[in-house]
């Protein structure tokens, strides 16, 4: 029994997977949003992943080359939850107006 009344022929099974995508959408920029950018302490991480595995909108990634994580700031809307959740605490909140680039400073939003 359903406790949502779906118009026919929309109906979804219940627990349905949907398959993540798979590469970035340029037309989904949510970076713009921003007031305050994590910032990485390399010396101190510890690559436990936590950014990674945290980060709703997957603005980490591991450089295995490089072995340091990378962010990626077209898509971070400063939810910050990266920096609450880092166990090394080498992520810290820095406001937007601390860079040149910062989003706040841009004419128009990407």
């Amino acid at each position: 029994m359903s406790d949502f009344k779906f118009p026919e022929g929309k109906e979804v099974p219940r627990g349905a997977v949907l398959p993540a995508p798979v590469k970035e959408n340029r037309m989904m920029i949510t970076g713009n949003w921003r007031t305050d950018r994590p910032v990485i302490d390399h010396e101190k991480c510890t690559l436990c992943l936590n950014c990674f595995i945290y980060c709703p909108d997957a603005c980490w990634h591991l450089d295995e080359e490089e072995e340091k994580m990378v962010w990626n700031a077209d898509f971070c809307k400063g939810c910050l939850i990266c920096a609450v959740e880092c166990p090394a605490f080498a992520l810290t909140a820095v406001n937007e107006l601390e860079f040149e680039d910062g989003v706040v400073r841009l004419e128009k939003p990407f």
